[in-house]
């Protein structure tokens, strides 16, 4: 599928289910949206500021999920596995309908809100999409957990490892080009926790939600979850689907190569927010030809917007 234009889905789909951490129903519809709209969120169980944009800089939230909120306080959370499917299927511009406040959880992966849009089909414009380039590397650590970021050529590349006590999960490392690997795996990998952090998590008000239909539970060295994993490398692959949709909120794709060690919502989020403190760490770039050819992006093909 061409990257180069910008996409909308054909037909508007929707979506029904529990909110993981709330408990509650939720309703979502997406629909087509014109070019150079972007993503966005709207509350429509709000009469009014219910424009929710899911921007780096509008998370307030990181902490099992990414919330994001608008300056009235209006919030959308969990969107990262939704903005994930978006990311991964190309999709530049849609209106995201919500009736609560968190996304629905659906299986705990991306893979039917993949698999509705696929259906939905999609709907191709003339007009160029434009892409974030990074010049220099960039890093964040928290401890022994960090993330960097720095110039790639025409791809994203993720490279993201776990370290983890249980033996269930232990040490898990994958890598992945996002625009040219297979990444069913990627998008069919549910969240998951350990059962010994579910009372902590329950006490702290989240996954009210949660089962064992929408995420994955260790219990020492036992899945508990009776068809077992989806793949060998479920864990990680998840982390993986997790930082695509919080790096969506940079509002363009990206081009890039970027490593992480036992991330998460906060340190994709934190790393987003420095990149783009200093206007020398980063490009955005409108690509002007129908076709690119596998080599380092330069002005020949791209036009500077920033």
């Amino acid at each position: 599928m061409s990257y180069l234009t910008q996409k909308t889905i054909k037909n508007k789909v929707s979506f029904s289910g529990v909110a993981l951490h709330s408990g509650l129903n939720v309703n979502i519809c997406i629909k087509p949206a014109d070019p150079n709209f972007g993503i966005v969120f709207k509350r429509i169980d709000l009469k009014s500021n219910n424009l929710v944009y899911p921007n780096f800089a509008n998370v307030s939230n990181t902490s099992l999920n990414t919330t994001i909120e608008n300056e009235t306080g209006a919030k959308v959370s969990t969107i990262e596995h939704l903005m994930g499917a978006l990311f991964g299927l190309g999709i530049d511009n849609a209106l995201i309908e919500i009736d609560n406040e968190e996304v629905p959880i659906l299986d705990g992966s991306a893979k039917e809100f993949i698999d509705q849009i696929v259906l939905s089909g999609l709907k191709v414009s003339d007009v160029p999409i434009k892409i974030i380039k990074i010049n220099k590397k960039i890093e964040y650590k928290n401890g022994d957990r960090f993330i960097t970021i720095q110039p790639s050529t025409l791809s994203l590349d993720i490279d993201f490892e776990l370290k983890y006590k249980n033996k269930v999960i232990g040490n898990q490392r994958n890598k992945v080009k996002v625009y040219e690997d297979d990444l069913s795996d990627v998008y069919n990998s549910r969240t998951y926790c350990l059962y010994e952090d579910i009372e902590f998590i329950k006490k702290n008000g989240l996954a009210k939600g949660g089962s064992l239909d929408n995420a994955v539970v260790v219990k020492d060295n036992k899945i508990l979850n009776s068809q077992g994993l989806r793949n060998d490398k479920e864990f990680v692959n998840h982390k993986i689907l997790d930082c695509i949709g919080d790096l969506y909120t940079s509002g363009y794709r990206i081009i890039a190569s970027i490593m992480c060690s036992q991330g998460g919502h906060y340190l994709t989020n934190q790393l987003l927010r420095k990149v783009f403190q200093e206007k020398e760490n980063f490009s955005i770039l409108e690509i002007k030809e129908k076709n690119l050819p596998h080599t380092l992006i330069n002005r020949d093909h791209l036009r500077s917007i920033a």
